[in-house]
């Protein structure tokens, strides 16, 4: 399991890394080409957005994951030990259900786009490709969460301490 995990954030971080780097040389050639040569190309601006689409939503499960995301812990931190894992356990599951929700969903949307055989006005590459950011972000949510939850609830039974990010 702990393998597993770990390859798939190894992906995703090589992912983010290839998306963010793109993003960056497309918008400096696209700066450099407009201020010097005084000629714009428009599907790097294109590709330059799809990266930050991409980048936006994986990011969004890496700060998930690392701990990193906004958190009001206020309350929790005056409950007692048993209370703060049973909350923490139950804002897994409500996190994961949400992610399981939009990821079916997405199908809908990406059924549209194959059907409708849109491209990209600058890339000319189809529709949809852009729209996969979405159920593969969530897909990767889903299993890294639940690899999660089965740690935290594995934790629940053997610590005293436990986090949001289930690491005591």
């Amino acid at each position: 399991m702990n393998k597993a995990l770990s390859w798939l954030q190894k992906s995703e971080n090589f992912i983010l890394v290839v998306a963010f780097m793109t993003m960056v040389l497309a918008s400096f050639v696209q700066v450099v080409n407009r201020n010097i040569v005084h000629a714009g190309i428009s599907w790097l601006e294109e590709l330059s957005r799809y990266c930050m689409v991409y980048m936006a939503l994986l990011a969004a499960e890496a700060g998930l994951r690392d701990g990193t995301q906004i958190s009001l812990t206020t309350v929790t931190d005056h409950m007692n030990v048993s209370l703060r894992k049973i909350v923490f356990i139950v804002g897994k599951l409500v996190l994961i259900a949400f992610a399981v929700v939009t990821f079916v969903s997405s199908f809908s949307l990406l059924s549209v786009q194959i059907a409708s055989g849109q491209i990209t006005p600058g890339l000319g590459i189809p529709m949809f490709v852009p729209f996969l950011a979405i159920p593969i972000s969530f897909a990767i949510i889903i299993l890294v969460q639940v690899g999660i939850l089965m740690k935290m609830i594995m934790e629940a039974f053997h610590k005293e301490e436990i986090t949001e990010e289930g690491k005591a």
